[in-house]
């Protein structure tokens, strides 16, 4: 491996424990040689600065305040987008601790083209501009996109089901997302070394005769390459050289997010993940405090401007992609605490610094916390995460013993719940498919329930006016889902294949090792209306109604029925059983690259448009209604409380969803108890209760 320049190395490393990592990119074993675990409370924390909160106060009153009226602050239509094609940008004249704009504005969108311009068209004319005629005849006669070769590709039964939305939000417009940079290699080695290091793989390849593996290797290391050397430029655009690398702690968070910052300049992802930081940057906080060099007060005056620089982040979507993510997220995931695999926790004071964010400069969905629980974290920490997480509802928890086991102590979660080895794997994204619909289709026979045409050929309809049979409706189901799951995976082979070749992430891989892990991230909606629906035909009375076409259209559903999500055996083994059989089929097929199959039980919000494009069930839900988010219950249907929906939830084998499984709560303060204390006090009892019963499942 390639050697940094000794004078550098030996200013930036002076302090920490040598190791692997110092002669090969290994920024894992530099953190586990180097951190400090922290066991105490909060009571270390301080609050935001003068120019913290002037620099806050700034941006509400110029930036901010005035994108909530317009809902798009701004567009530049001239310049597509590029990590380097934008002149640096500040929010104001006192804007110098944590630098770096997306555009050279605040707020202000860019076009990223190359994923497909009809979106980037639709965004412009929606927030009021005009394109450029000039930008456009570029990609739509010149230069072809990501959509362009998708939609040349895609066969008519994936055209149907895509418009008849059995599949949704497919990444067929704009950036795939679900690849976390390693964004803190920039500060540990410095660009130079990562150039470096992409150039010796690029030609270790170059003797092993002609492939289309040797072909593509050689290429997509060449754009990373250069990308890496359009980051050194950006970086010098705001007057800083990360050749090098850094040798404080506030050089450490800057050029960890310039790192970042060339991601979001460059790819509109459907989540942009920064990644695992807190105990990589606290190693360098702790050796300035030691030093002298900082103040506790300075320590999180740095970590306020990064976060406020995460919480500006913003990208050209449309109306329609609004809607289906219910806002305008990108989802910039920050996962911290957790353990090593050697036992020791990874909490640092830079875990509470990053949860004292919400304090100081008040609650907001972004960045995404999600906090690695396990019951054995300091209880200091637990305390603080249920403090303010009663405070501001912003924060995410996963079960760190089942991510550990599978993707290592230095894993990270993209967009809400898919956990990734960090700079060593990333995820092809796809969406998910509408199981819910899907067992209407098996049904009806392939005919849409709301609009009547028939989408799928060849399946045979419930025939005559009885009850619904579970045999029945159980087979039609297991051979719709044939077609559908393949049609869906197809549509994905087919989009990645697209996306690699037109929309390639040249900045986001040139921080991951040349070999990774790739995952095909599949997923479902509607799960606990498959599950109650079936139980309902299993154990009560179902007799469909057929509207004067024959089409089924709603259901009359006499005598109860198991629900699931009350901890009842008979409807949970249901679900289980449609998640097992959904993941079951993907593994038949396969996959772009040779990616490993994965699913998720997640639709955070997108289950809110699910809805609208569904018809009535037999378990009552409403045609039309929203499904229930990812894994949880239907909507109020859970009677046994929130400890009964965490039990059925656990009865989903991770094993068939290792994407990432996702149930939501919400909980008044009061409802915890009458006092500050007796309710955090009580949300840890929760939490450790409900990840202990996810353990042992």
């Amino acid at each position: 491996m390639t050697q940094i320049a000794q004078p550098a190395v030996d200013q930036a490393w002076d302090g920490f424990t040598p190791g692997p990592w110092c002669d090969t990119i290994d920024v894992r074993d530099f953190i586990q040689r180097n951190y400090t675990p922290y066991l105490g409370d909060a009571s270390f924390l301080a609050g935001p600065t003068e120019k913290t909160l002037h620099l806050w106060d700034y941006l509400e009153e110029h930036y901010l305040s005035e994108e909530r009226r317009r809902r798009v602050y701004d567009v530049d239509t001239d310049t597509p987008a590029d990590i380097d094609a934008f002149p640096a940008g500040y929010i104001s004249d006192d804007d110098d601790v944590i630098v770096g704009l997306q555009t050279d504005t605040p707020l202000k969108r860019a076009m990223m083209p190359n994923g497909g311009w009809r979106m980037v068209e639709t965004a412009i004319h929606e927030a009021g501009k005009e394109v450029n005629e000039d930008i456009k005849k570029i990609f739509t006669r010149y230069r072809k996109t990501h959509n362009d070769a998708v939609f040349d590709i895609y066969t008519p039964r994936i055209r149907a089901a895509r418009s008849s939305h059995i599949i949704t939000g497919l990444p067929d417009a704009y950036g795939r997302g679900r690849i976390i940079g390693d964004y803190r290699r920039v500060a540990l080695y410095g660009v130079d070394k990562l150039i470096a290091d992409k150039e010796a793989a690029k030609h270790a390849v170059g003797a092993q005769g002609f492939s289309e593996h040797w072909c593509r290797y050689r290429e997509e290391h060449s754009e990373q390459i250069k990308a890496l050397k359009k980051l050194k430029a950006m970086a010098q655009s705001y007057g800083f050289d990360i050749s090098g690398p850094a040798r404080t702690a506030k050089e450490a968070v800057q050029w960890t997010y310039f790192g970042y910052l060339a991601s979001v300049k460059s790819q509109d992802g459907a989540a942009m993940s920064i990644g695992r930081l807190s105990p990589f940057f606290d190693i360098y906080f702790e050796r300035d405090l030691a030093n002298g060099t900082i103040t506790e007060s300075d320590a999180q005056e740095i970590i306020d401007h990064l976060v406020i620089k995460l919480r500006i982040v913003r990208f050209l979507r449309t109306i329609d992609y609004d809607q289906i993510f219910s806002g305008d997220p990108y989802w910039a995931t920050w996962s911290d605490a957790g353990f090593g695999e050697d036992g020791r926790p990874l909490v640092t004071k830079t875990a509470f610094r990053l949860l004292q964010t919400l304090r100081n400069l008040g609650p907001a969905p972004e960045p995404n916390i999600t906090i690695f629980w396990d019951p054995e974290l300091p209880e200091g920490y637990k305390e603080f995460c249920a403090a303010i997480s009663i405070e501001t509802s912003s924060i995410q928890y996963e079960s760190d013993p089942q991510i550990r086991c599978r993707w290592g102590d230095d894993a990270a979660i993209a967009c809400c719940v898919s956990p990734m080895a960090v700079g060593k794997q990333m995820q092809f994204f796809g969406a998910r498919v509408n199981a819910a619909k899907a067992l209407l289709y098996a049904i009806n026979g392939g005919r849409d329930e709301v609009s009547g045409k028939q989408i799928v050929e060849g399946y045979e309809p419930v025939t005559g006016d009885g009850p619904l049979d579970f045999d029945d409706v159980w087979e039609k189901y297991e051979h719709m889902l044939d077609w559908v799951i393949g049609t869906y995976v197809e549509a994905l082979n087919i989009i990645h294949y697209c996306h690699d070749r037109y929309a390639y992430e040249s900045v986001e891989m040139a921080l991951h090792d040349s070999e990774i892990v790739r995952t095909m991230g599949c997923g479902i909606a509607g799960l606990s209306i498959v599950a109650d629906s079936l139980a309902a035909i299993k154990y009560a009375k179902v007799t469909p109604v057929r509207d004067e076409t024959g089409l089924i259209t709603d259901y009359i559903t006499e005598g109860d029925f198991p629900i699931y999500g009350n901890d009842d055996d008979r409807a949970d083994d249901i679900a289980a059983t449609v998640v097992h059989t959904v993941m079951d089929k993907i593994k038949q097929i396969p996959l772009y690259r040779d990616a490993i199959p994965t699913q998720s039980v997640l639709t955070i919000t997108s289950n809110v448009v699910y809805g609208k494009a569904t018809g009535s069930f037999p378990s009552g839900h409403e045609a039309g209604t929203p499904f229930a988010p990812g894994a949880n219950p239907e909507n109020a249907m859970d009677s046994h409380g929130m400890v009964a929906s965490m039990m059925s939830v656990g009865k989903l084998d991770y094993n068939d969803a290792l994407d990432g499984i996702s149930l939501t709560n919400t909980i008044t303060p009061e409802g915890l108890g009458r006092t500050k204390d007796e309710q955090v006090k009580n949300l840890v009892g929760i939490l450790d209760a409900g990840f202990m019963m996810n353990e042992e499942s």
